[in-house]
């Protein structure tokens, strides 16, 4: 298949644009009117919603979030690194309220295919012709012994952000000149694979500033990672030998922890830095395995058109939680599955076979606050996964510093985009 280039820009200008070629309205003599219930209220969740309620006013949509208020995880690295503040993250709900959708705030407690009924926390039954499943993650504890919610106390994941975010900034806030953050990075599938390494990069930014004599050391699971050459060249320019990175050859696999001493395993040694930030290994949000969407890989297979699940009816799962193929993880692609998910779903409601669509998405990594880099993408469903087609666009490793200091600059009006087309 091919296709015109997708450059970096075209890319962030069509997040916007996708929504009103992705969503589109039904013809006006469509039987349309249905009941749709979202759950979860992210970048997928809300992107789905509020596209289902502008293309077809005549639905009840429902949204169910038990959080009043959103934090993003895009850019709360620079919050861990002390270049933003946690409100800046924040947006509520009340834009998409206006919009006609009706917000519950309450958590999923059971979901019931068979009768197409969602409960509720307060044991409220919802019907639904349709169920939108957008949960995000949670983490696969069985995969890393030693890490539970008190070990999160000590070492914090800050994968969820919020209270953990500010709980890592405020360890590194106390550490002393001379000390060594570890960040523990599990393998794939998870969660906006190259965050991480963003991450390490602004904690070093904030280190040379700070406290020069310190250090980060990076445990991986992975021998390779995402826009690789672009991190280790901003690395050995920007931070010389602050960042040292152990592979998965070289024994950097993490494969449990002791928070009660602060130690960190791995296959090759043992290690005890003054702070730990352990991501560990990831898997569909609980719910999604309630409601029986989830495999035994611990994520949602799905129809890669309608997003519906491989193995629930009228049931369909968009965001972190399903199996995209090459589609990441991240928020660009699960706002653009959502507004395709919106689309199909307007078909199926009105009687028509929904079209194959194509997302497009793009990734920002700012690893100092003038020094950013991009890696766009288009997808297409080929076979049960999105495939990537031809198009896509990534930062070239020799640009110059004015290039890096624009993307870094795209990077913001990137997230200002988003949020303010998902959240208003």
């Amino acid at each position: 298949m091919t296709g015109r280039p997708v450059t970096r820009r075209k890319a962030v200008l069509g997040i916007t644009a996708a929504a009103a070629a992705l969503a589109r309205p039904a013809t006006p003599r469509a039987q349309a009117s249905g009941r749709v219930v979202v759950v979860g209220g992210g970048f997928g969740g809300a992107a789905c919603a509020r596209a289902l309620k502008r293309a077809r006013d005549d639905l009840h949509i429902i949204l169910i979030e038990p959080n009043a208020v959103f934090t993003s995880c895009p850019f709360s690295n620079a919050v861990i690194a002390g270049l933003r503040e946690i409100e800046a993250q924040q947006f509520g709900y009340d834009k998409i309220a206006a919009d006609g959708v009706t917000l519950i705030a309450q958590a999923v407690t059971m979901i019931e295919p068979e009768r197409r009924s969602v409960m509720t926390a307060d044991g409220v039954a919802l019907p639904y012709d349709r169920l939108v499943l957008s949960p995000g993650i949670d983490f696969h504890l069985e995969a890393l012994p030693g890490y539970d919610a008190a070990a999160s106390e000590k070492m914090p994941h800050a994968w969820k952000a919020g209270a953990q975010t500010l709980l890592l900034r405020k360890q590194l806030d106390a550490m002393a000149d001379g000390g060594t953050v570890a960040i523990a990075i599990p393998a794939n599938p998870s969660r906006c694979p190259p965050a991480p390494y963003e991450r390490a990069s602004l904690i070093a930014h904030y280190l040379k500033a700070k406290k020069p004599r310190s250090k980060v050391l990076i445990l991986d699971a992975k021998d390779t990672f995402s826009q690789q050459r672009l991190f280790e060249r901003a690395w050995k320019e920007l931070y010389g030998d602050m960042i040292e990175r152990i592979g998965l050859s070289q024994g950097g696999r993490v494969t449990s922890v002791d928070s009660a001493t602060g130690t960190i395993v791995t296959e090759f040694g043992n290690y005890n830095p003054d702070v730990a930030n352990v991501i560990p290994p990831q898997r569909a949000a609980l719910i999604a395995e309630i409601a029986g969407a989830a495999d035994a890989t611990g994520w949602c297979p799905i129809d890669p058109v309608t997003f519906e699940s491989k193995l629930v009816r009228n049931v369909h799962v968009i965001g972190d939680a399903c199996l995209g193929g090459a589609i990441p993880k991240s928020a660009s692609a699960a706002s653009a599955q959502g507004k395709a998910c919106a689309a199909a779903i307007i078909d199926i409601l009105a009687g028509r076979t929904p079209e194959a669509p194509r997302l497009t998405g793009v990734c920002y990594n700012v690893v100092a606050p003038t020094y950013g880099f991009s890696l766009a993408g288009s997808y297409q469903p080929r076979g049960d996964i999105f495939a990537e087609v031809e198009g896509g666009a990534t930062s070239p490793v020799d640009a110059p510093r004015e290039l890096r200091a624009r993307e870094a600059s795209e990077a913001e009006r990137w997230f200002d985009t988003i949020t303010a087309e998902t959240f208003g």
